[in-house]
């Protein structure tokens, strides 16, 4: 299958990896480089990093370092396993940070998506739980150590209820308060049913809103604002013909599992039927962006540890 036509629906790197290897039958996809780490038994980090042209065309992404962070029973976490995950993120965004400025450059967070939608919402949550201090450097510094850090954070909306491109909104902030660097939150798509609100991705090579469920907005990224943004994402939905792969794959395995599997079954379960299955729901528009039930405890979670992670690592 040619990457032309191949349709990824997702935004994670880690997948796109794994689903070009997976169609082209490879054991690795040129310039692109992967390394995995456990950070604990809940919590796995997985780095993809794009070396060159050739990984760029493979997984149509920016040449770049791509980190995904999985972390298990985030539905059920409590605070302890919220606060681990959260040290675990600001390590990583700490480190995206110091390739492009110093300890105490201003940072502007944005929080991406439509606060009414709620598994669109994360970026606004976000924005509520993020220590702003911009306002008291500028109007009572006394109050605050000498080495803290300039952040503020906006939440623009969505261009269905302002009728303005958000990388319009951002161009008219960036002008007027000049930071240093943007850090963007956004909900994401998926191609795994495991993974929906329970991954973090993390990268500095901007973020296209939208793209993951087809809906793509303009990219905001240091070409389009002319400062360094390191995206956040999160994956809150897949799309019907990925719950249907999954699903079919569950129920081969359950019947290997009974001993009532064939060849046939077994090379079904091998194979990544998406694209037909996408193939046969599109025409009748049963192709639906789905989200899991529990959808509002996980963007609950998945929003405190976001925040937390960024609040950690800005301020020393």
């Amino acid at each position: 299958m040619s990457n032309e036509t191949f349709s990824f629906r997702t935004d994670l790197a880690d997948e796109r990896r794994d689903l070009y290897k997976k169609s082209n039958n490879m054991q690795e996809v040129g310039g692109v480089k992967t390394e995995e780490e456990q950070f604990n038994e809940n919590i796995k980090k997985i780095k993809v990093e794009i070396l060159d042209e050739e990984g760029e065309k493979a997984l149509r992404k920016p040449k770049g370092v791509y980190v995904t962070i999985d972390i298990n029973n985030l539905k059920a976490a409590q605070e302890k396993e919220i606060e681990e995950a959260a040290t675990c993120l600001s390590k990583e965004i700490k480190e995206l940070i110091k390739k492009h400025i110093n300890e105490k450059s201003e940072i502007l967070v944005v929080g991406l998506g439509n606060e009414y939608v709620t598994p669109d919402a994360l970026g606004p949550k976000v924005i509520t739980d993020i220590d702003v201090t911009r306002h008291i450097l500028h109007y009572m510094p006394q109050c605050l150590d000498e080495n803290t850090r300039s952040v503020s954070a906006i939440s623009p909306g969505v261009l269905g209820t302002t009728g303005i491109e958000t990388v319009e909104i951002l161009k008219g902030i960036v002008e007027n308060i000049k930071p240093k660097l943007i850090i963007a939150i956004d909900a994401l798509a998926s191609r795994n049913i495991n993974r929906i609100s329970k991954t973090i991705q993390l990268s500095d090579t901007g973020i296209v809103p939208g793209a993951g469920v087809g809906n793509k907005r303009n990219e905001i990224s240091i070409d389009t604002l002319n400062v360094p943004v390191i995206a956040i994402g999160v994956p809150t939905v897949v799309d019907l013909a990925t719950i249907t792969d999954d699903c079919l794959d569950i129920f081969i395995g359950k019947l290997q599992e009974k001993g009532e599997s064939n060849d046939n079954l077994n090379k079904l379960k091998e194979e990544d039927n998406y694209e037909e299955i996408k193939e046969a729901l599109i025409p009748d528009d049963y192709n639906m962006i789905v989200t899991p039930k529990e959808i509002d405890d996980l963007i609950v979670n998945m929003s405190s540890v976001v925040a937390r992670g960024i609040n950690m690592s800005l301020q020393n």
